[in-house]
């Protein structure tokens, strides 16, 4: 006889497995849950444009642009139709400027000028623009390396030229006018110096007709500035270089009318005495926040 007992058979637990699986997936969600911080849940949902809008203002006043600049892009997206739009995307503008995000707030005036070309801040709005491309970021460096404004790209220069001069052009009584006036007529000799002394630099390096045509730039394109001493000073040497008696001789001639006490040909250029850089005035300006007429 067999005694041999048979063998228990084992079956899997399908059904505890199914309930650990459970477990597991709780607390994995409850787990995501407590590690929710406070600062994640937008406490400004439900809030109503203007409390958005009474709430930026103050942290304006405080200086804090990142909490402000999040409530007005909250009114540009919850609201974007009405009054407070229109002052949200001013203030934007302000706030990226006063946070040194320059591109953020060109950004914010394009979008200004597409949708309210006719709203009584668009004088601001220039104004703003110009001040943003007339002090770039780098800019900031030039004080402390006392790098002529004239040596930088002349790119945002002109920029802040046409910005100035079209407020200037549609809006003369401008609150703004005047100071556009001022910063304008400085971007012009600024400018021209600019092509002085790319003029000076194809000089250097014996490439002589560029030297001329740029030096006539100056001549044809700015009127009456002072950098047209330096122009006319360049276009005499090249014209020597490349041994144009005549118009060496003319250019002499003119330079001497316009310029009787110039001491460029005699000295040449120099470095500057003063290391004081007339931009800096304008660099220290804050621009003004809209205030609505």
């Amino acid at each position: 006889m067999n005694c041999t007992q048979p063998k228990p058979v084992h079956r899997f637990n399908w059904q505890a497995l199914y309930q650990l699986i459970l477990v597991v997936a709780l607390a994995i969600v409850l787990a995501a849950c407590s590690s929710t911080k406070k600062s994640d849940v937008d406490k400004t949902a439900g809030w109503s444009a203007q409390r958005l809008y009474e709430d930026a203002r103050e942290e304006m006043k405080a200086g804090n642009w990142k909490d402000a600049r999040e409530r007005l892009e909250s009114i540009e997206a919850r609201f974007p139709f009405g009054g407070y739009a229109q002052q949200a995307l001013i203030d934007q503008a302000y706030v990226n400027w006063k946070d040194e995000e320059p591109e953020q707030a060109l950004a914010a005036i394009d979008r200004f000028e597409q949708q309210y070309p006719n709203h009584p801040g668009s004088d601001y709005m220039l104004y703003l623009k110009g001040l943003i491309t007339f002090t770039p970021p780098s800019a900031v460096f030039s004080r402390i390396t006392r790098q002529d404004p004239a040596e930088r790209d002349p790119k945002g220069l002109r920029e802040s030229y046409e910005s100035f001069n079209e407020l200037i052009d549609r809006y003369p009584d401008s609150r703004y006018a005047a100071d556009a006036e001022k910063r304008v007529a400085w971007l012009v000799n600024t400018i021209a110096e600019n092509e002085v002394q790319v003029a000076r630099y194809y000089y250097e390096r014996d490439a002589y007709v560029a030297a001329i045509n740029r030096s006539k730039t100056v001549l044809s394109d700015f009127d009456s500035v002072p950098a047209a001493e330096g122009a006319l000073y360049i276009m005499m040497l090249s014209y020597d270089k490349l041994e144009l008696t005549d118009l060496y001789e003319d250019t002499k001639r003119v330079m001497e009318m316009n310029f009787p006490d110039s001491e460029l040909p005699e000295k040449g250029f120099q470095k500057p005495k003063s290391l004081w850089n007339p931009a800096n005035w304008f660099q220290k300006t804050t621009p003004p926040q809209y205030q609505p007429s």
